[in-house]
């Protein structure tokens, strides 16, 4: 394995390189926040592809979707089909929220909701809770490489040296490139996702099956019910028909306010750049279906593997077929896989801690301070994740069951806040406490299917009928209670500006 090693190890280095040349040019990295933060909001259609296709294509779809695919089956293509809807509802959302950001100087959701309701305190608080669905993020990312390490060197490097690898991998350019050095390791990181995937989704059927012929038959010969919903373990798995559309439905609309993504509007050029954007992303998704494809075919070519080992079908099936410079290369773009979205999770955090919570310290507002105290927050965030990693790797993980769910019950504060000028911070506020706790009481209750059907949606209902009746109910925001008393009243098509 001293060949996927050093194949691997190459491959880092050159991520941190190619991250650390990105602002090259450009200051040296010492632009202001906007330029750390998103980019100096100049990154074209193709930065901006990689970056949320990078963004979007974590380790769970090398270690995750492979294992969903070898435990389930078919609710795993529940992946496909809310990235796909959600990048038709980005088509409009995106360009609303960057023309609004744009406009009022904003750089994250954070902004945002303190802008629109005229408190900064609430976007403090929308940092604190959004940095609590974050975080789990960041702590899997870090497990995944881990995994990925020590597994391409048949645990010469241990899991816990593969964690500071991911850490320090990834903190070493995002604290001084930001989000431009995550594009341009997007790039890497895309050559190296798509190159192998369309290496193993030809090399895997053939090598062990003689072709797709014998494999999808022995499929559907011997394994039928991992092809129909609800996936291998019938109805006690609670992955049925209702739990697909309501987790389709759920995350499509999440991931438009999720604040890695807002990040990658924010960073466009201009509103068509997303558009145009939205319209090529869904492409990046077949590649989705080769680690799917992989975790069935590893049903038959690795048997047996239960609870987290199943995460590793598909390394199983190309460790010990493949010459060690190709499990490399594999091993790299899983790794990187990992990288990038970390590297955009913590800059997050950072932006909105640096923004919206310390930014209520009268020293740190805007400025050169500002920007500091948003880099420390990044290695402060990364250093927490790693940390209970190595110490307490239940809590964070048991979080990550929320994560998504708790992220959801922002949408009415923020997207319908932004579209209704009626819509209170009262409402905002008492929609999403209900919400949240409600999702916390069914997942952490073992009620996560309710009667087949998505806790985080359920809990996003009672959200809705929450904020409306305290909007159509109760007393009305203050007229100055924002700073300008302007809310985005509807998105224009063409341009994305509100009208």
């Amino acid at each position: 394995m001293n060949a996927a090693v050093a194949v691997f190890a190459a491959a880092m280095a050159a991520t941190v390189v190619l991250g650390l040349l990105a602002v090259r040019g450009r200051g040296g990295g010492q632009g202001g926040l906007a330029e750390w933060s998103v980019g100096g909001r100049s990154l074209g259609t193709v930065f901006i592809w990689v970056l949320m296709a990078g963004e979007s294509y974590t380790s769970f779809s090398y270690l995750g979707a492979a294992g969903w695919g070898y435990n389930y089956g078919a609710p795993v293509l529940y992946v496909v089909a809310y990235m796909s809807c959600g990048y038709a509802v980005g088509y409009l959302v995106g360009p609303m929220l960057w023309a609004y950001a744009r406009r009022h100087g904003l750089v994250g959701i954070t902004d945002m909701i303190a802008h629109r309701y005229g408190r900064p305190w609430a976007g403090a608080l929308a940092a604190v809770l959004a940095t609590a669905c974050l975080l789990p993020y960041i702590q899997l990312q870090i497990t995944g490489m881990g995994v990925v390490v020590s597994t391409i060197s048949d645990g010469s490097i241990s899991l816990n040296w593969g964690y500071f690898v991911a850490f320090a991998v990834t903190t070493c350019f995002v604290v001084v490139s930001g989000l431009r050095g995550s594009a341009w390791v997007s790039v890497l990181k895309d050559v190296l996702v798509i190159g192998t995937l369309a290496f193993l989704v030809v090399y895997v059927p053939l090598h062990y099956f003689h072709g797709y012929g014998d494999f999808l038959g022995r499929l559907v010969d011997e394994r039928r019910d991992w092809l129909t919903l609800p996936g291998h373990g019938g109805g006690a798995s609670g992955l049925g028909v209702p739990w697909f559309v309501s987790t389709t439905v759920l995350n499509a609309l999440t991931v438009v306010i999720f604040p890695t993504t807002v990040a990658g509007y924010l960073g466009a050029r201009d509103g068509d750049t997303l558009r145009r954007n939205a319209i090529f992303l869904p492409a990046y998704n077949v590649l989705l279906f080769v680690p799917m494809l992989l975790g069935l075919a590893a049903v038959f070519v690795v048997p047996g593997l239960t609870g987290a080992g199943s995460n590793l079908a598909l390394f199983k099936l190309v460790v010990d077929s493949l010459p060690g410079w190709a499990v490399g290369l594999v091993g790299a773009a899983a790794a990187l896989s990992s990288i990038v979205p970390m590297a955009v999770f913590m800059l997050v955090i950072g932006t909105m801690w640096g923004r919206s919570v310390l930014s209520l310290v009268p020293r740190l507002r805007p400025g050169p301070r500002q920007k500091l105290a948003s880099q420390t927050v990044v290695v402060l965030a990364g250093a927490i994740a790693l940390v209970l990693t190595y110490t307490r790797p239940d809590t964070l993980v048991r979080l990550s069951l929320i994560s998504y769910e708790g992220m959801a019950q922002f949408v009415p504060m923020l997207l319908v806040g932004l579209l209704w000028r009626r819509f209170t911070l009262l409402a905002g506020l008492g929609g999403l406490a209900v919400g949240g706790v409600l999702v916390c009481v069914l997942v952490f209750g073992g009620h996560d299917p309710v009667f087949g059907v998505n806790a985080g949606i359920v809990a996003l209902g009672a959200n809705l009928v929450v904020a409306l009746a305290l909007t159509l109910a109760g007393p009305r925001d203050r007229a100055d209670g924002r700073p300008d008393g302007e809310v985005l009243a509807a998105p224009d098509i063409e341009t994305g500006a509100a009208v």
